[in-house]
């Protein structure tokens, strides 16, 4: 079974959904899937009448992981140096009565490798899927709760707007249903099989070469291809960069979230159980140390993306230097995929929001993020260019002198020509210049339930 230092730190090593993904890409499930094909194709070759009936019923009886002397096939690779040969060896030492020289019969190695690899891909998509249907609900639930919750928004790092926690949480669940539509999409393209021979031309299938194709990949709930696909990777590549597009949202969240748990801004805190652990050193400390591991995980898969367009550039019909990547880039992008995920699973659905904190941010600047709003406040007297000048004016005096924006207003009587100290207070009432946002989070909210995401299966 695969493992990394990176995946011995997810902090969650009981989450169902990463020893699950684990059991996936296992040794085990990965012979498994091997003779899952080897099974179906002689299947279908018996059908056809192409190997002995008895011959395909023995080789479909003995092609369980379980029947594998895996002390013979370790020798055997060891002694053949080949990834596939010792199983297929074993599966033949396993087979009785001689049917065993009636396994991979006709068929070449990529077309096992490559097809049970798309049938380990449709497992663990499904893990995947699950988990973005759990995070989507609770962030669903986060946007309904916290739709009027209002919070500083930042731009450029900077505090700019009022915004609420809703609509920020809402945006981050819009971009969720959108990676799970893309998984839907992709999985059109990406379940596809192939027995196709040595180098896609079927040669030594028989003439009956597309029936033997058709009916081993329906037997695996698999599309048939138009033609071979063993030199052209872009199925995988669209499957790295859909799970990788997934792994940056949650790079960002995570990283919002880790930004906004700092103790200067404390807007945020991920769940802190009774009993855990913050620092070794320093006992006051609530580490957000499961938002930490989404992001340094995260950060970690990125180096997968980086190369895997390369897996495109087989030389001719086959070229090991580059097909063999795969068996390491993909799985491992899933695999850290499916530890960012339960982190955030587990991060979302009790996120701390600690709204007497938003509401003392909002008030940071001591009223000078409204500017915006008093601007225009001024503008259906002044005209909206003349009035900026007159906003901007006071901002700039305000915050160099260490004053409160009302107090330089009051003093400008420019404004005071217009507006009295009464609707000031009103104008600097920053949880009352949200926008639109609880209305936009309610519009958004009905369109969300007819959202894939959200649809039983």
């Amino acid at each position: 079974m695969m493992k990394t230092s990176v995946f011995d730190m997810s902090l969650l090593q009981d989450s169902w959904s990463t020893e699950a993904m684990r059991s996936v890409f296992c040794e085990e499930n990965r012979i498994q899937k091997w003779l899952d094909v080897e099974a179906a194709l002689a299947k279908a070759q018996a059908k056809l009448k192409i190997i002995p009936q008895k011959a395909a019923d023995e080789i479909a009886k003995k092609a369980h992981y379980k029947f594998m002397d895996m002390d013979f096939i370790v020798a055997e690779f060891k002694k053949t140096k080949h990834p596939l040969v010792p199983t297929i060896r074993g599966l033949e030492k396993a087979c009785e009565h001689g049917f065993g020289e009636f396994v991979h019969f006709g068929v070449t190695t990529q077309d096992i490798i490559d097809t049970g690899f798309v049938l380990q891909f449709k497992e663990a998509l499904n893990l995947i899927k699950k988990d973005l249907k759990d995070i989507a609900t609770a962030l669903l639930k986060l946007t309904k709760t916290h739709k009027n919750t209002a919070m500083m928004g930042r731009t450029l790092s900077l505090q700019a707007l009022p915004i609420t926690f809703g609509h920020k949480s809402a945006i981050w669940l819009s971009e969720l249903s959108r990676h799970y539509d893309r998984i839907l999409e992709l999985e059109k393209r990406l379940y596809v099989g192939l027995i196709v021979g040595a180098v896609g031309t079927k040669a030594s299938l028989s003439d009956q070469c597309n029936e033997v194709e058709k009916l081993t990949l329906e037997s695996l709930n698999l599309s048939m291809p138009d033609i071979s696909w063993q030199p052209a990777r872009d199925r995988f590549i669209e499957l790295g960069y859909v799970l990788g597009n997934i792994n940056a949202t949650f790079n960002k969240i995570a990283h919002q979230i880790l930004l906004l748990a700092h103790n200067e801004i404390d807007e945020l805190a991920e769940p802190f159980g009774k009993g855990q652990v913050g620092s070794s050193t320093m006992p006051h400390k609530r580490n957000p140390a499961v938002s930490e591991n989404a992001v340094t995980v995260s950060n970690a898969l990125k180096a997968n993306l980086a190369i895997l367009s390369d897996i495109e550039r087989h030389e001719h019909e086959r070229d090991g230097q580059v097909w063999k990547m795969e068996w390491k880039l993909l799985p491992e992008i899933f695999l850290m995929l499916s530890v960012v995920l339960a982190n955030m699973k587990f991060v979302l659905s009790d996120l701390e929001l600690k709204k007497d904190k938003m509401l003392e941010n909002l008030n940071t600047l001591k009223g000078f993020v409204l500017a915006e709003r008093v601007m225009f406040a001024l503008s259906d007297h002044y005209g909206k260019q003349h009035a900026h000048e007159i906003v901007y004016e006071n901002a700039m005096r305000g915050i160099e002198a260490k004053k409160s924006f009302k107090e330089v207003l009051l003093l400008d009587k420019r404004v005071s020509k217009v507006l009295n100290e009464k609707q000031i207070d009103e104008l600097m009432d920053a949880t009352t210049y949200v926008g639109y946002a609880p209305k936009l989070v309610d519009e958004f909210l009905t369109k969300a339930k007819n959202y894939a995401i959200f649809k039983a299966k």
